[in-house]
Parts: C-alpha cells; structure tokens; sequence
C-alpha cells in the first residue's frame, strides 16, 4: 500500500514538473517556451527538453550589464536572466535581423553597385560606384559590423521594404518586444528596442543558417569588389574570439545610449549556449564572468 501511494505521489509530481507552466525556474527547465519551439505532427505536439540544465547554486557571477539571458541552446532552457523581457536599444545587434532578410531577398553572389555611402560610425570602407557581392557586404556587416554595408543592403532594395521585412522577421521569429527602424542599429528613437530574451531569438535563428553562422565566427577577412580595384579588411570587434576558447560569435553592439552590447555563442564539453548581455559597461568582462560561471554551476540530467 505504502509503495502504491509512493508511486502516485511521484507519478504527480513528475507530471507536474513536465507540464506546470508556473515561474520557479526549477518548472521552467522543463516547459519554459515549449509554445514557440513545439514540433507539431497532426494533432501530436513535440518537445524536445533532454537533457537538461541545472544551476548547482543560487550563487551569481558579478555583472555590470542591465540586460542579461543566458541559455541552453538545443532546448532553449534559461539559465540566468535580469531584465530579460525589458526593453534596451539594440545598436548593432539589429545586423543580426539585416543579415537574415538580406540572406532571405539576395543570392549571395549579386552584384550590388554602391550608389551611397553611409560614413556613420564603424564602415568597411565602401567607395561611390564600387560594385561588390552580397556575400560580401554580409561578411561586412557580420563580421566588421560596418554600418555602410548595411544600408546599401537596405537601400539597394527599397529602404522602407527592408525595414518592414525586418519587423516581419523578428515577429517570424516571436520576437514579440523588438522593433527596427534602421537597417544598423544606429538610431536611438525610443520606437527601435529589443530585448535580451529577443536576441537570443535571433542567435539562434542566425546559429542554424549554415552559411551566415560561418560569419559570425570568422575574427578576420579580406574582401574585395568585383574587380579587385578596392580590398576591405573586415576585423571582428568581438574580441574574445581566438581569446576564450568556445566562443564563437554573435554579434557586437555599441551607442552611446545603447552602452556595450553583446550576443555570444558558446560551446563547451559538446554542450552550447547563447549569452546576451545589453547596455553593459564591460561587455567582454561580463561575458567572461557568464562563461566561469557556467563551467562550475551548470550541470545537466536527462529525462
């Protein structure tokens, strides 16, 4: 009798851990999200939840960013979050909505004239009348996070077109607090925002397109137009790449409004993660403080 009532009472609790939508992150590891990454066949839903992380403590690492969310990546289980759902200006991490419509509108070997240079900020270096490939002003803005690669990008197709397919992306992507207005990230108006949770919506949309997740990762690159008249040295501004082993991108961001933002691949003992940190004063400290943090207080069990 006693082991049948054992049994019941487990029975319970287990179900309730699986399907409980409620906020103890201890509820979370297994249902967080499952609305928007549910495999559906028929009437059947999937998820897909093993295995799954833990925090060994409730013990943090110091950070100086207002924005933070940390996840596992394969089940998009959250790990450590401030502010996740608050809304911060974007700066250059809005490359990372550029690259994905760009990558959805161009073949990548289109030739694209430059008819406008935009001087703002951090540029590859473009020339007026220069004609040079998508893939290459992609490596510009992904890489080089030059601003002048994403505006031809932007107006070679129609300006106004690009930024309502950006939006259209992001909310593709449930991105439910994001808005742009402009194709770099540059503008500080109150109605472009984003968020940490957001972001890492982006991440990992940009980690499972093959052919822009390469960019991402690359610390340095030579690229030239057409007719190798004019040669651009795109230098990552991520600079924990080559620096902490694991560490494979996302994207950079920086206004002065904005402060230091930062979106970050990890990969460690086959396991991998994105981390977002938004308006921090040293974004690379703070990232490295997350990946210390993860290598002593995460650990995983399977279901």
């Amino acid at each position: 009798m006693k082991q049948k009532k054992f049994f019941l009472i487990f029975t319970f609790y287990t179900f309730l851990f699986l399907f409980y939508p409620g906020d103890s992150f201890y509820f979370h590891i297994f249902s967080y999200h499952r609305e928007i990454f549910a495999k559906k066949e028929g009437k059947k839903i999937f998820y897909k939840v093993s295995p799954v992380p833990f925090r060994k403590t409730e013990v943090f690492p110091f950070l100086t960013a207002q924005g933070v969310y940390v996840l596992d990546l394969p089940s998009f289980t959250p790990i450590l979050e401030k502010n996740a759902k608050e809304r911060f200006l974007p700066a250059s991490t809005a490359k990372i909505i550029t690259a994905l419509v760009a990558y959805d509108v161009y073949k990548p070997q289109a030739v694209i004239e430059v008819k406008k240079v935009v001087p703002d900020g951090q540029t590859m270096g473009l020339v007026l009348g220069e004609k040079i490939t998508v893939e290459n002003l992609l490596y510009g803005i992904l890489v080089h996070s030059a601003n002048d690669a994403a505006y031809v990008l932007a107006e070679n197709f129609g300006y106004q077109k690009f930024l309502d397919l950006m939006n259209k992306k992001a909310k593709d992507l449930k991105m439910e607090n994001s808005h742009f207005v402009d194709p770099a990230g540059l503008s500080e108006e109150k109605n472009q925002y984003t968020t940490p949770f957001d972001l890492a919506l982006a991440a990992r949309a940009i980690l499972k397109n093959p052919y822009l997740s390469k960019m991402v990762s690359l610390k340095e690159i030579v690229v030239s137009d057409i007719d190798f008249l004019y040669f651009h040295r795109l230098v990552n501004v991520n600079r924990l790449l080559g620096e902490v082993p694991g560490v494979g991108g996302v994207k950079t961001g920086y206004t002065e409004e904005a402060g230091q933002n930062l979106v970050s691949f990890y990969k460690k003992n086959n396991h991998q993660f994105i981390i977002v940190v938004l308006k921090s004063e040293d974004r690379f400290l703070d990232t490295k403080n997350i990946i210390d943090w993860l290598s002593w207080n995460v650990d995983y069990f399977s279901l």
